[in-house]
């Protein structure tokens, strides 16, 4: 009886373990990313590059500026890296004993990362509107300014003014977003950690390095225009006619590309970039599963 008990805690840990170490290791790595994150969403907003931004935020608002919307950051990997880790854990070991233990061809690691990212955004979107406007709101005329104190603040006072349904606002681009992401990060950092050790034979920490930075180069490349349409999307306000600048997510990437042609949604790039790579690196240092190859990762 005992044995048996034993045996269910240890089974129920396996499943839950993806989720646990997922949530933990996106919440710490948005500790350490989170000042990036705020330059990255000021330069979409079109305050100057990121010497302008770092310079006007300490000298206007100081060193705690870089972590306004932590709370929300925070929450946002709480729901939405809990569930996109763990369910691409899942999907992979899943595709994995279905491939009889081979290691996983690219497009089912793709594909996988793909629903992975989907899954995550459907659980974050709310968090994630919270976060973009809390990193917003200073750059608002005071009139216009939300003043959220923290996410749950935000989440609260969205509902509140805005209705249930408000709170996926975005949700469109957040989903499409994180599914690029997802595609070229999770893809390419297994895809970069094969190579490195099976055909470089590098040691552990060079792997991550190495693969964390071309998965970060390939995540930024493959999201940020879907990044740069959902920022714009969830921090935007209805003028005096109550008339929102876009009618939604196509609307804003048609202008978009007007006012700015196909670079436009490239702005912050390199600092979207920086921002991917130590996320990257944070994760799969408290993730050991990811630090080696899916074959490797089931028995």
């Amino acid at each position: 009886m005992a044995e048996e008990k034993k045996a269910q805690s240890a089974g129920v840990w396996t499943t839950v373990k993806p989720f646990v170490n997922g949530g933990a290791s996106g919440m710490l790595a948005t500790c350490v990313i989170q000042p990036i994150d705020m330059i990255k969403v000021r330069i979409q907003l079109g305050q100057g590059s990121a010497a302008t931004v770092t310079k006007n935020m300490l000298r206007e608002e100081g060193v705690g500026a870089f972590y306004k919307g932590l709370s929300a950051g925070l929450l946002r990997q709480a729901t939405y890296t809990t569930a996109r880790l763990g369910s691409f854990k899942m999907l992979t070991n899943k595709a994995i004993e279905a491939n009889d233990g081979k290691p996983l061809p690219l497009y089912q690691k793709a594909l996988c990362g793909l629903t992975a990212g989907a899954i995550g955004a459907c659980f974050g979107s709310p968090a994630d509107l919270a976060l973009i406007r809390m990193q917003a709101d200073a750059t608002l005329p005071v009139a216009q300014r939300r003043n959220y104190t923290n996410a749950f603040h935000a989440l609260y006072r969205i509902i509140a003014d805005e209705g249930v349904l408000a709170l996926w606002k975005g949700a469109g681009p957040t989903v499409v977003r994180a599914m690029a992401l997802n595609m070229g990060m999770l893809a390419s950092y297994d895809q970069s950690v094969e190579f490195c050790k099976d055909s470089l034979g590098l040691g552990e920490a060079a792997t991550v390095l190495g693969a964390s930075t071309v998965s970060g180069f390939f995540a930024a490349a493959c999201s940020l225009p879907f990044d740069y349409v959902k920022t714009q999307i969830q921090k935007m306000q209805p003028d005096a006619s109550g008339k929102y600048p876009y009618s939604g997510s196509l609307d804003c990437a048609v202008k978009t590309f007007k006012a700015g042609g196909p670079f436009k949604f490239y702005t912050g790039f390199p600092v979207y970039c920086v921002r991917i790579a130590p996320h990257v690196m944070v994760f799969t240092f408290l993730c050991p599963p990811y630090v080696v190859s899916q074959a490797q990762s089931v028995k």
